[in-house]
This record gives C-alpha cells, structure tokens and sequence, in this order.
C-alpha cells in the first residue's frame, strides 16, 4: 500500500469547534486570533479587559457572551435552550421579529460554551466582507472573441 504523503491542512476553527469536548484556553486563543478584529482594541479596552479577566478564570460561557457583545454589537442571543443532550444557540440581529420571520444563526454542541463559540463563529464568517472587495464594482476584462463592437445608428 502507498502511505499518504504530504501534511494535511491544519482545521478550520468551524472544524475544531465542532470537535472538541470543552473549551480551552489555547481554542479561545485561537478563535480570538482568527475572527476578532476589535479584540484588543484601544477604544474598548474595559470590555477586553473583562474578556482576558474571563478567560484566566475559566468562565467560559461568560467569555462567549462578553466576545459576542465587544465583536458584534448589533447580534444578541436569540434562545439557548437544553434539548436531548445537546445545547442550541440561535444568535440573531432582530429578537423582536417572530421567529418564522427572523434570519438567524443556530448552533449545536454538547457543551453549552461551544454552542455559543460555533454560533458566533458562524455569524462572524457570515458578516466578514470578502478579502478582495472594492468600493467600485469590477466587470470582467475578458472579452470573448465571438463578440465585436457594432455600431447600430441609422442616421438616414
């Protein structure tokens, strides 16, 4: 048999969050390094004051909740409920809708601060802009060499 050679990709975050059993202080790290722009901030140096405070005592689900406040004011929880061995997260721009009416993001996980972690994670890759957007739209430069300008005016 050949054996597999070359180095597989390391895990998204998504991945790991899925994956692992309970947080840690190296998975917060990097979900920190990996989809938080405002954390450390110099305008919002109390709120991650708190978050680093938080996380050297282990509070886990109140890091959760205090990273969705600093990095995405304008998402709040939506429902956190216990249903059949797993905690769901539902994260949502606007609570006051119906819930049939409301676009939000939901997660699972059996331990309540992952469900948070991957529901804000999720709603971090959603409202991320894409790398290469401009102010100004781009139209494709490669035209097909079917195609050739014509003048149409009748000027008879």
């Amino acid at each position: 048999m050949l054996a597999l050679s070359g180095r597989q990709q390391p895990a998204g975050i998504h991945d790991r969050l899925r994956e692992a059993h309970a947080v840690t202080a190296k998975l917060l790290s990097d979900l920190i390094g990996e989809t938080c722009r405002r954390f450390p901030s110099a305008g919002q140096s109390e709120k991650t004051a708190r978050i680093e405070r938080l996380i050297g005592s282990e509070a886990w689900t109140e890091v959760a909740l205090a990273l969705i406040d600093l990095e995405m004011p304008q998402w709040q929880v939506r429902r956190i409920a216990y249903d059949e061995g797993e905690w769901h997260c539902a994260l949502s721009r606007q609570r006051e809708l119906p819930e049939w009416l409301d676009q939000s993001i939901e997660a699972r996980h059996v331990d309540l601060p992952l469900a948070i972690l991957s529901a804000y994670a999720d709603a971090q890759r959603i409202n991320a802009p894409p790398a290469s957007r401009t102010s100004v739209p781009t139209v494709p430069r490669n035209a097909d060499a079917f195609y050739e300008p014509a003048g149409c005016e009748n000027f008879a």
